[in-house]
């Protein structure tokens, strides 16, 4: 069985109501087990013996018959956001100020030079993610990532919180 975390794009936050229970209720009626939400900003960690093809489509559907339009989803494996957060570039930055956005497929090499809005922020790419610390705060700063518009983040306190509790049996 393969832990999977799955982040939803725009729920709760200005985007799809789904409350957590109907988050769960929909994991486990796909047939996923161990279905554990946190928070209420769609995160959801549940195990699974299908691939990440299909848990994504799987899921994505069940999320589009319930909301009425597609919401956005972004798999890691358990390993997989543990090796987000140990690649943190800004590891003594205040971690509720420190984001990955997660994205479906790498960043675009010209992801920074691309960006707008950029003050005080520092910005770094990984292999899926980009990481920005934010030393004014996310809701004060007028960064436009283009290369994100697509994807979703999530600080440093939620990305240990959810690697945490896919490590766990």
């Amino acid at each position: 069985m393969t832990q999977y975390i799955a982040l939803l794009r725009a729920v709760n936050v200005g985007g799809t109501k789904l409350p957590m229970a109907e988050l769960a209720a929909i994991c486990q009626k796909a047939g996923f087990g161990q279905v554990k939400t946190y928070i209420a900003s769609g995160n959801v960690v549940f195990e699974s013996r299908a691939g990440v093809t299909r848990v994504k489509s799987e899921l994505e559907k069940r999320l589009l018959d319930y909301a009425g339009k597609p919401v956005g989803v972004v798999l890691r494996t358990a390993s997989e956001m543990l090796a987000v957060l140990r690649a943190n570039p800004f590891p003594k930055a205040a971690p509720n100020r420190t984001y990955a956005f997660f994205l479906n497929e790498p960043p675009p090499k010209d992801a920074v030079e691309t960006a707008r809005g950029i003050q005080d922020e520092q910005i770094r790419l990984g292999p899926r993610e980009i990481y920005v610390h934010y030393p004014g705060g996310m809701g004060k700063s007028k960064l436009k990532l283009s290369a994100a518009r697509f994807g979703t983040a999530r600080n440093m306190n939620t990305i240990a919180a959810l690697a945490a509790m896919a490590s766990k049996p």
